[in-house]
């Protein structure tokens, strides 16, 4: 191997040989270049090195890991928490003409056990699980036998106690890993401290890995931080003046209605999204955000995971976010196209009367989590000793409503029971129905001659659905009721009776929530009081620092923002809030004028003081001349040392 050329690769897909990146990533996805750092990490995963990538929102982190996957032999698999996503990645690779194969809830056993049989065959070059799901004996049984090439993880921060979405089943992955023939592992993530980073590298187990970071620093993006009274307001004010797609992120499904409608009423075009729709109706309103058609909606985080929208150019929070990871990855999905984007966050001193309830809230007592274990366990009627690798619809308004319950605690009980990983859970997720021929040809020609009344239906699934007898394939009842001009009732009992006489396997469409157990239920379940106090201290340092983020008026915002992630080399942007106010004290123009020469009348011989700026000031002038001696520090003009600021005179 010599300059980064590879030798020969096949994939039975392809028309022609393949040597070099590139040829896949033009073939495939369509593009002529990578991004910065993508062909260092293929090259990377390709030489069987363990592999470490930052790539901030919106870098392209997808394409690290399928390039090199489609250049080996054996299966990519790929781990990622988000159920979402992987139905998306997946559904796109098969839209590509690349084979690929997400393991989530609603399969049932039989679909399983198929898929990962075809896995050993070779049949996919993708699996898709989430961590927990390496947990399974039931999985781990078929997946010693696949020849894996590698191993992905994505959001691989949540491996780390240090993170900000620490998941446990993670923890597994060294472990998974020696079982399959020890492959290399890739470690992908979109935000992540000097200290995760480390412990993501020591919990996979990572060997001599090779590390890439890109810069967090979004040159595009101007971030302003804005105190006001009137938030709703200030948002009509902000989309009447930035033109083109925008997005506002607030903490509550009943604030995305009332703002969406808000900003309705006053000619702004928007719509609301939540986990709590109906899976159908979630798909079409962000297919009507991602094609233009409704420029703005007004979400929860349950939005924008694995959305690569390139022309956002305005994300709003109406409240701050928990922690700056989060704020950084929600922001972050304005301006990937590298246009001038903005975003802003609105605060109100109430913002911050809520935090302490959110810390309780987040992090229930292990009393409670235990009782909500044995409530969700009675209500679905699963018994002490049964339930593992069940999939039940779980409405946890529903179940709220039974036992009058507050839905926040449910949900944050539920969360901490999926992170201990005796269950999961899975927002309301569309999935079509599926179906496979069980028999072979001949005895599907048998059965036709037999039943003469749903011969056509049979023959049109085949002239239809290319590879039902390979591969579970999305069958749409509504599109063959038209066809065949027969009601889709029909067709669905039909279909039903093919099944029942074991011709197919059909598995009617979903788009309920989920609960999976995926170990038997248990007679109690024990949560560490030790383990919920290190998680609220650990959450409350991240509340902290996203706290100073908003209430800072010294500093660039993407400075600050960076240097939490460890980056302290970076200048300042010049766009954000800060920046600008710091300019406008140099407009000659400006009556701030008078206050530059005040400050420097101040020093003596060359020196000035805290306490002399205390002293000469009144207190509700002090931030605007702390902002000016930022600046001036900035400009080389005064040095600071031990709270003193020396007159160093201005830059040559």
């Amino acid at each position: 191997m010599k300059n980064g050329e590879y030798s020969i690769f096949f994939y039975p897909n392809l028309a022609f040989r393949l040597r070099q990146p590139e040829d896949i990533l033009k073939q495939y996805f369509g593009y002529d270049n990578f991004r910065p750092l993508q062909r260092e990490i293929v090259l990377s995963i390709l030489e069987k090195k363990d592999t470490l990538a930052l790539l901030p929102t919106g870098g392209g982190k997808s394409v690290c890991f399928q390039v090199p996957a489609l250049m080996q032999d054996g299966v990519c698999v790929v781990v990622t928490p988000l159920v979402a996503l992987m139905k998306d990645q997946v559904e796109n690779l098969k839209k590509r003409d690349i084979q690929a194969l997400a393991l989530f809830g609603g399969m049932s056993r039989k679909e399983m056990e198929f898929e990962l049989e075809n896995c050993i065959n070779g049949k996919y070059k993708f699996l898709y699980v989430s961590p927990e799901r390496l947990l399974s004996k039931h999985f781990l049984g078929y997946a010693v036998n696949i020849k894996v090439s590698f191993i992905a993880v994505d959001e691989a921060h949540c491996i780390s106690q240090w993170g900000y979405d620490f998941r446990p089943p993670y923890l597994k992955i060294a472990e998974f890993r020696e079982k399959v023939g020890k492959p290399p592992v890739m470690a992908l993530t979109a935000s992540a401290t000097p200290a995760v980073v480390q412990d993501i590298a020591k919990k996979l187990e990572l060997k001599n890995h090779q590390l890439f970071k890109k810069s967090f620093t979004r040159d595009n993006l101007s971030y302003i931080v804005e105190h006001t009274e009137n938030k709703w307001e200030r948002m009509k004010t902000l989309f009447s003046k930035v033109k083109g797609t925008g997005l506002v992120y607030v903490k509550s499904r009943r604030r995305t209605v009332e703002i969406a409608e808000f900003l309705c009423k006053n000619g702004i075009k928007a719509d609301y999204y939540h986990a709590g729709l109906d899976a159908q109706l979630r798909t079409n309103k962000q297919d009507d955000w991602k094609m233009g058609r409704t420029p703005v909606i007004v979400c929860t985080n349950a939005f924008g995971m694995g959305i690569d929208k390139p022309d956002v150019r305005l994300v709003v929070h109406e409240q701050k976010p928990d922690t700056p990871e989060a704020y950084y990855q929600e922001a972050g999905r304005a301006g990937r196209d590298g246009n001038r984007s903005y975003c802003v966050l609105l605060w109100h001193e109430s913002d911050f009367l809520d935090d302490q309830r959110q810390i309780d809230s987040k992090y229930p007592l292990p009393k409670e989590i235990e009782r909500i274990y044995e409530l969700i366990c009675n209500y679905l009627r699963v018994a002490v000793g049964s339930g593992e690798g069940q999939s039940f619809n779980f409405d946890i308004t529903e179940f709220c409503n039974y036992y009058k319950l507050n839905p926040g605690l449910v949900f944050n009980c539920i969360r901490i029971l999926e992170s201990e990983a005796y269950l999961q859970s899975s927002d309301a997720l569309y999935l079509p129905s599926r179906l496979k021929f069980v028999v072979n040809y001949e005895a599907l020609y048998e059965w036709q001659l037999k039943h003469e009344s749903v011969n056509e239906l049979s023959k049109l699934i085949l002239r239809s659905y290319g590879g039902v007898f390979d591969f579970y394939t999305n069958i749409y009842e509504n599109e063959l009721a038209r066809r065949l001009k027969k009601p889709e009732k029909w067709v669905k009992e039909q279909l039903k009776k093919m099944h029942d006489v074991d011709l197919i396997d059909y598995i009617p469409q979903n788009n309920k929530p989920q609960i999976i157990f995926l170990e038997n239920r248990f007679p109690k379940v024990h949560i560490s009081s030790e383990k919920i106090e290190f998680l609220r201290a650990r959450y409350k340092e991240m509340l902290k620092a996203m706290n100073d983020f908003v209430k800072n008026k010294k500093d660039c915002r993407s400075k600050v923002l960076v240097a939490y992630f460890g980056e302290t080399d970076a200048t300042d942007c010049g766009k954000c809030d800060v920046c600008l106010e710091k300019k406008k004290l140099l407009d000659p123009a400006n009556k701030d004028k008078v206050k530059l020469e005040k400050l420097m009348s101040m020093f003596d011989d060359g020196l000035l003081t805290i306490e002399k700026l205390q002293k000469t000031l009144e207190p509700s002038e002090l931030d605007g001349y702390l902002i000016l001696l930022r600046w001036l520090i900035d400009e080389g003009r005064v040095k600071e040392t031990e709270g003193k600021w020396l007159w160093v005179g201005r830059k040559s």
